[in-house]
């Protein structure tokens, strides 16, 4: 049982967590330890997050502890494909995983997103990451392929 909603400004904090969790680690891949998330290429993500202007992130909570995030900004990451489509990036905490909590909190940014007017929104994924199976159950499709990742977009 979860609920999900718009992530508070006090929770902003919380989105460094759920950016570590977002890193794919393969099976039989050392964990990079949590400071990697300092790295300007994944700032990018969560750096003053809710200043600006495209900025929306939603969450799901059991019991009032939050167990996943999903979030859109316009920036220039790895899902970049041009300068008003809202990039996305998501994690479910390992032990919700399985569960629908992903599906779920991805069709409800999708809803949000529509209802604001935008027309799509990009990702990048890593091609063996098992999220890809999720992101096209949902409706994103490749958009290209960038050595070990997919570029994908779905229209709202």
């Amino acid at each position: 049982n979860y609920s999900i909603r718009e992530m508070r400004k006090e929770e902003y904090s919380l989105l460094g967590d759920f950016l570590y969790e977002a890193i794919y680690i393969p099976d039989g891949t050392a964990a990079p330890p949590k400071s990697v998330i300092a790295c300007p290429e994944l700032q990018v993500y969560i750096a003053d997050f809710g200043k600006k202007e495209h900025d929306i992130a939603l969450v799901a909570e059991v019991n009032q502890k939050i167990i996943g995030a999903v979030w859109v900004r316009i920036m220039n990451d790895y899902g970049h494909i041009d300068n008003t489509t809202p990039s996305l990036a998501m994690s479910v905490f390992k032990e919700y995983r399985g569960l629908g909590v992903g599906t779920a909190l991805l069709e409800e940014l999708i809803a949000t997103l529509k209802s604001k007017g935008y027309s799509r929104i990009s990702l990048s994924v890593q091609k063996d990451n098992y999220a890809v199976k999720m992101y096209q159950q949902v409706g994103f499709t490749i958009l290209k392929e960038v050595d070990e990742e997919y570029i994908m977009v779905i229209a709202l």
